[in-house]
Parts: structure tokens; sequence; C-alpha cells
């Protein structure tokens, strides 16, 4: 029998709730987590808003004295694998913890480790720079402390491609299980880049929306008014299993996940291409590895940065690959309520994918307020709605060209 993956556990910490109850209902509920920046002092900045974790306590899931030797993006990253694992049942002692592996990404890593450390330096010496540093800076340590928590001994490496990071790891968790390395695989991404130094670069290179006196309708996919992306944070954590070895264990199944398309654009640093054409070999990649009829599709959860360009050029992609059937499909951004969560908002996205087909229920772009033509299909404006979802696709492209799309459907034996 050929071998299918499914996703037994979720985990989140996100700008609209820390667990995956909390993400959901508020995500239907249409809520923002965007508001003025809180972290560092904005007052005299162009851009003063981002979507931040709120009420978040480390000392839940992690050792003080250990959180203590962290940066932020393994905080997040631990606090949602936590989840998880817990979630999946990952912790029963019969399990091998050979065949169990880690793969977690981050875009940036431990940026406000970085930052600290480098006015440490500059201001003091090289001698008070923390031995530390290194390993609370490098995205892999998140996957390698969730490894040494649980002893999971299988494939555990992190991944980087800017904005596709978690849907890259989580393609390639689905891989190695389909390969036969590992039974298990925990899998998604982490991000904790909202830090002086970045938001001035993200500002600097004009990306980000400058809405700073209507923060919660700042991020607006596809709407005609949009001006940019609203820096995000968080984690979203998975548990993905070869299918037999789940039912075996009487794992809580979410959703199956099918397909895995990537690609590059061969194009501009941080411009999509404008024909769509990487991304559009991304989404038929993993629509052909999936095996499922283009007409069967009826979700995407799209990237929809809010940007210009990206908003514009994904559509392009979409209507290349669905023809005329991407008039049926619905779309929506869940950026629009948690921001761009970077390398975690594929992650992230694909746990509201999942739960999307689990409960047949699509979660809405809001402030979609006006149509702009160059992008005319069906965003599902403001408001959650009923349907019945089959197959779905989470969509994800990162600065440099990077492309990965995730496949899924919903769970039938």
């Amino acid at each position: 029998m050929e071998k299918r993956v499914v996703v037994t556990g979720m985990g989140v910490i996100s700008p609209i709730g820390n667990d995956v109850p909390t993400f959901w209902s508020n995500l239907i509920s249409g809520v923002s987590g965007v508001d003025i920046i809180k972290a560092f002092p904005v007052d005299d900045l162009p851009v003063r808003i981002g979507a931040e974790v709120k009420d978040f306590d480390p000392s839940k899931w992690i050792d003080l004295k250990e959180s203590k030797r962290m940066d932020p993006v393994a905080h997040f990253g631990i606090a949602a694998s936590e989840q998880a694992i817990q979630d999946a049942g990952l912790n029963e002692s019969s399990l091998n913890p050979e065949k169990i592996g880690v793969i977690v990404g981050s875009g940036i890593g431990g940026i406000q480790t970085m930052e600290n450390q480098h006015s440490v330096l500059v201001t003091k010496s090289h001698r008070f720079v923390s031995p530390l540093f290194i390993p609370m800076m490098i995205p892999d340590i998140i996957p390698g402390r969730i490894a040494i928590n649980h002893g999971f001994m299988g494939p555990n490496y992190s991944v980087t491609s800017a904005c596709a990071t978690s849907s890259h790891t989580i393609g390639i968790a689905m891989r190695h299980i389909l390969c036969g390395d590992a039974d298990v695989i925990v899998t998604g991404g982490s991000e904790a880049s909202i830090s002086p130094i970045s938001l001035a670069g993200f500002t600097n290179m004009k990306a980000l929306s400058r809405r700073n006196d209507e923060p919660q309708k700042a991020s607006r996919p596809f709407d005609i008014n949009r001006d940019g992306f609203i820096i995000g944070e968080g984690a979203g954590i998975i548990v993905l299993e070869e299918m037999e070895y789940a039912i075996r264990r009487s794992a809580p199944i979410y959703a199956e996940i099918t397909g895995y398309g990537f690609s590059g654009d061969a194009y501009h640093i941080t411009a999509p291409h404008p024909e769509g054409k990487g991304q559009a070999l991304a989404i038929r990649s993993a629509i052909n590895m999936s095996g499922i009829n283009l007409e069967n599709y009826e979700y995407i959860n799209a990237h929809g940065t809010s940007t210009p360009l990206n908003d514009k050029y994904e559509t392009v992609a979409i209507k290349s690959v669905f023809g005329q059937h991407a008039f049926d499909l619905n779309i929506s951004s869940t950026k629009s309520m948690t921001g761009h969560l970077l390398g975690a908002a594929g992650a992230i996205e694909f746990i509201a994918l999942c739960l999307a087909l689990k409960n047949q229920l699509i979660p809405p772009t809001i402030n979609y307020d006006e149509p702009d033509p160059d992008c005319d299909l069906n965003y599902t404006p403001n408001k959650a709605i009923e349907k019945s979802i089959h197959a779905g696709l989470s969509s994800n492209f990162g600065f440099g060209g990077h492309n990965a799309v995730l496949a899924a459907k919903k769970f039938e034996f």
C-alpha cells in the first residue's frame, strides 16, 4: 500500500492566540492581532505597528533557567512544539525515538540576540559578549532543543528560505516520512523578528504598511488600498505521521497532507515574477503530487501579504493554473489577521488550512473593502463561510524567489 501522511498534532503561538483553539476562534471571527508595537519605543518611527505575540509566558513551557539561555524565537518554537507533541500524544514511552524527527525553520533566527549582543560589543568590549551568543542566535538550535527535550533521534535540522521557510520544512518532513526515514516528524517554523533593526530594514525597503493610525485595518490583502505587509511573530508546529502508524496508536488526525510543490522565480531578490511563473510551477507541482484533480480543490490559503505586487501576481499565478475554476475557489489571506510571520507563516497558515478542512469552515480575508481590478477572485471578504471542502492549498513565497506550496485534503480512511 502506498504510504500516506497525516497531521496528528498542532501547536500555535501567534498574535491572535497562544494555543490552537484560541487561534482558530479568533481567525474565523476576523480578529486582528495588529497594534502599536509595545516591545520598544516607536513614537518617532515611520512604521509603528506590528503583530506581536501577547500575554506569552515562556515559563509555562520552558524551565526558567533554560529560558534565559534562549532567544524569543526559541521560546516560541519550543512552546508551540510542546503543544503539538502533547496534542499528538508523542510522549508515549513505547514509541521508537530513532524514527521521530524534528525539522523546524526560521527565516531570520535569533535577531534580537544578535542586535543585543552587537550593542554589547560596541558599547563595552568583546569580553562582555555572551558565550551563549551563537547558540542563542542560530535557527537550528530550535529543532536541536526540541529533540533534546524529548529524546527524538530521527532527522534533525533547520531550513531557511525567507517567507517560504516553514512550508518547505513541512513539505520536506512529509518526504522524509514517505521515504521511510522516519515514522513521525515534528515540523514547522518560528520567528521573533520584531526588533528595531528588523523594523528599520523592512521600513527602508518600503515593504511595510504605514497605516499607523488604523493598526487593525492595516493588513488588507487584495484590497486596492493595500500599502504593505505587517511584520508579525510567533510559531506554528505540527506533527506529521505515516497514516498506518498514526492509526495503530489511535492518534488524532486533523487532515491528510497530499502534496508539496517548490520552485524558484529566478527573477528578482524581492519582487515576484510579474507572470507568476515560479509560483504557478510550485502550485502545479503540489497538485500533481496530490493526485487530486484541479476542479476538486475548493480553497486556497494564499500568501496574500497585502503588498501591491505580491497580491496582484499571486492572483495571476492562481488563474494561470486553475483557469476558469479559479473563479470558483474560495481564497483567503489569514495574514490580514495575524500579520506576516515570515519564516513561521507557512506553518501557521497550513494549520489554518487543516482546521478549515476539519471544520468545513473557511476563514475570511478581513479589511477587504474596495476590490482591486487586478485582483478579481473570491477572497472570502470579511466573514468566514461554511463550505464543503475536500481539498485545499497553502502557498508561501519568499524573498529570493523561493516558492513552496502544500496540498492537503479532508482525512478519510
